[in-house]
């Protein structure tokens, strides 16, 4: 076998959503575009503000010269001002351009975050559900990602992450709103789930830094707050991108912050700006520091996604299905009608719905559906939903 098996094994477990991407193609090319709906990817088919549209022409037409060139590993002083200010007046935390380091997307975000804190077999807590690729991102930089079981609303068991905590933990990752589930931590969770990592810190004797993933912080509906661990944990390193909230998943740009009174704060900055660099990622791309500049205040019109969240909502709920309604995001998390969702997923792939199983995001029993398709698509989906959940129940 040319790959290694450990690339291989990995593959094996992550190949859910490439499963059903390749089953789309097929499908789609069986019986045409129109007639299948794909619901397992969450590709925003939103198209970015105009706002930004503008932002990135005036860049890309500015005359001034190198501005294509090499930058500080860090990106641009003048973008990271400017994102340090708006997140200052987002998390109360008064963040300079010296606590923000620019990064290709959220995942080069995390893994540059990874490589500098993990030495050989450190643990990182994940929640289940959990976005797969945490796993891999760990094992990147030798570290082991360690699963902790939400409760049945898919929120924080403070007790099952007491437990799991060892001397070898060094961090925790939390995505909230989260991917599968559409769940956003409250303030109260964040603040005990805070309170417990200041306590296991100080019996381990070293701080356990939390990581919150959140590019879909902006996403979300009813008002409900989406607090900053920046505000609520001094050890915390906030990471985002501009995938969702700007709608540009392609042009791989976000950043990530480091509070300014973390433990060895100036060394963690320093670690990572070294691992942006080599880990190949150099600096985050030009032209888009320079546009993301001009459009920190600006978000995709959310209203999109609250109207499809509260359609779907009332149609899974009327056929039967039982699933925590979304705070944000653009996902739903069902549980399947049978036990084995892989078997359940089948039955919708019959009637050319296509989904994602759970046991991809950890927590087997249920499916994950994405709403950020036309409304033809979800609408279209509706009849193979109700028709496989009558099947699986014989109702």
């Amino acid at each position: 076998m040319a790959i290694s098996q450990k690339v291989h094994d990995f593959m094996e477990r992550a190949s859910w959503i490439r499963k059903m991407f390749e089953e789309g193609i097929r499908l789609k090319q069986e019986f045409g575009e129109n007639s299948v709906f794909d619901l397992s990817l969450g590709n925003p088919v939103a198209e970015p503000p105009q706002e930004l549209v503008e932002a990135m022409i005036a860049a890309a037409k500015d005359p001034t010269t190198g501005q294509h060139r090499y930058m500080p590993n860090a990106g641009y002083e003048a973008t990271r001002q400017v994102v340090s200010e708006s997140l200052s007046e987002e998390c109360k935390v008064s963040l300079s351009p010296d606590d923000i380091v620019m990064v290709c997307g959220a995942a080069g975000g995390l893994n540059i975050t990874l490589k500098t804190l993990l030495d050989p077999g450190d643990e990182v807590i994940v929640f289940a559900p959990y976005f797969v690729e945490y796993l891999f991102y760990a094992d990147n930089h030798g570290g082991k990602a360690v699963a902790v079981n939400t409760r049945d609303d898919f929120s924080i068991d403070l007790e099952s992450f007491r437990s799991a905590v060892t001397s070898k933990t060094k961090a925790v990752i939390i995505n909230s709103p989260n991917n599968p589930t559409g769940v956003v931590y409250s303030r109260q969770a964040l603040q005990e789930l805070a309170d417990a990592l200041r306590e296991k810190s100080k019996e381990i004797g070293r701080a356990i830094y939390l990581i919150s993933d959140d590019p879909y912080k902006k996403i979300v509906f009813d008002g409900v707050e989406t607090p900053n661990v920046l505000d609520l944990y001094q050890n915390s390193i906030y990471i985002t991108s501009h995938s969702k909230d700007l709608a540009v998943p392609g042009e791989r740009i976000g950043y990530v912050a480091v509070h300014p009174q973390a433990e060895d704060a100036t060394e963690v900055m320093a670690g990572l700006i070294f691992c942006n660099r080599v880990l190949g990622f150099v600096n985050a791309p030009a032209l888009f520091q320079r546009v993301v500049q001009k459009v920190q205040h600006v978000t995709v019109d959310v209203e999109q996604y609250r109207r499809r969240r509260d359609f779907l909502y009332k149609e899974l709920t009327g056929i039967g299905y039982e699933v925590v309604k979304p705070q944000g995001a653009f996902y739903f998390f069902p549980k399947a009608p049978i036990a084995d969702e892989v078997e359940f997923a089948k039955l919708l792939a019959e009637r050319k719905v296509l989904v994602v199983p759970g046991r991809g995001f950890g927590t087997p029993g249920y499916f994950r559906i994405s709403t950020c398709f036309p409304d033809r698509v979800i609408k279209g989906a509706l009849p193979g939903l109700a028709s496989a959940y009558r099947e699986a129940t014989n109702k």
